[in-house]
């Protein structure tokens, strides 16, 4: 089964001018040309195109979306990391909706309102609460004054970097090397050079930190999405290179 340009845009609910423009990127190719020079897409041409309206959920731009989609060999997998995240996201949408109706109702009947029921789903201060309670208040004000300080352009030069590693360490691992290789090792080191940008690496603190990319779902998927098992060994070769190299 295929679709017209103009069919698959508005399923997709945006334009043909978009789909034009991801195929001149590179980024979503027809399947085909009629003769006619209309663009036919098939089924894997949609599946792709869920990936990149996906991707876009998550606020990446385009660049970083083809990067993404380049490094990502296994579809499944992908899909998989991103519907771990729609479902984090579905959770936190079905607590602020009970949050509103319980304000609703209370409002309505002139029973007291709890913080924790009205607040509830509202996430903007959750890394602020994590980095608080693991590394103590310095810590993220520390952090919190550093990105404050930084420009629209070296913000994007710090994820970009991320990015970049986050890349490697899902080439190392679709190549199934061990944790200690020296090919892992040698990413470990950048990832710990990125570390340090904001706060002095211990032994502790990295391996607290690279923990959190598989005990946390959000951070794994995030890792996952370069391939499946890349936020293990992530954590894992971090662990390694701490032992080796870091101390408290």
């Amino acid at each position: 089964m295929e679709w017209s340009i103009q069919e698959i845009a508005k399923k997709a609910g945006t334009t043909s001018r978009t789909l034009r423009h991801y195929g001149e990127l590179g980024l979503l190719e027809p399947s085909r040309t009629g003769s006619n020079g209309y663009r036919y897409y098939g089924q894997d041409a949609l599946v792709r195109l869920q990936r990149i309206l996906l991707l876009r959920e998550l606020g990446l731009g385009l660049p970083a979306i083809a990067r993404v989609l380049d490094g990502q060999q296994d579809t499944a997998a992908a899909l998989r990391g991103h519907l771990r995240l729609l479902e984090q996201e579905r959770e936190r949408i079905g607590r602020l909706i009970v949050s509103v109706r319980t304000t609703l109702h209370k409002t309505a009947t002139g029973e007291e309102l709890m913080a924790e029921d009205v607040l509830d789903g509202f996430d903007h201060t959750r890394y602020e609460e994590e980095v608080t309670q693991r590394w103590g208040r310095d810590a993220y004000e520390k952090g919190d004054r550093w990105w404050r300080s930084l420009s629209e352009e070296e913000r994007q030069g710090f994820k970009d970097q991320h990015e970049g590693i986050a890349r490697d360490w899902g080439r190392v691992a679709a190549a199934g090397l061990a944790a200690g290789s020296d090919e892992a090792q040698a990413v470990a080191r950048r990832h710990c050079d990125w570390l340090s940008v904001t706060v002095e690496p211990t032994r502790s603190y990295v391996i607290g930190v690279t923990a959190m990319y598989v005990d946390d779902a959000r951070f794994a998927a995030a890792y996952d999405q370069y391939g499946e098992g890349t936020a293990v060994l992530v954590r894992d070769a971090m662990k390694v290179y701490a032992e080796r190299h870091l101390t408290d």
